[in-house]
């Protein structure tokens, strides 16, 4: 469902892309913190790709891991740690990178 002209998408159209029904969605809100779909003016829950790829990993994890819900929430919870961690890691070679190119610089 990526179309590249729609930035949100209704209650209906997910549950249907995930053949689910709404009230799981609803339901899936409570047990995971990390989704949390915005609401338009009216109150209706509008649902971003952000929000549909997050959906993705957590019926994966579900559906084709066999977790529990309390699995599930630990294993994205240690995977959100892991990135943190990961851009750390990042952040320190960048400046590492930098640092080397620099001193290459001077030494030429």
């Amino acid at each position: 469902m990526e179309n590249p002209g729609k930035q949100y998408y209704g209650i209906k159209e997910v549950a249907d892309l995930f053949q689910i029904n709404a009230s799981k969605l609803r339901y899936y809100e409570k047990e995971f913190p990390t989704l949390q779909p915005k609401k338009n003016r009216s109150g209706d829950r509008v649902y971003t790709q952000a929000d549909i790829n997050h959906l993705k990993e957590i019926f994966e994890l579900i559906n084709e891991k066999g977790l529990t819900l309390p699995g599930a929430r630990e294993e994205l919870k240690n995977r959100a740690a892991r990135r943190r961690e990961n851009a750390r890691f990042v952040s320190k070679l960048q400046e590492l990178k930098t640092f080397l190119d620099q001193l290459r610089q001077s030494l030429d």
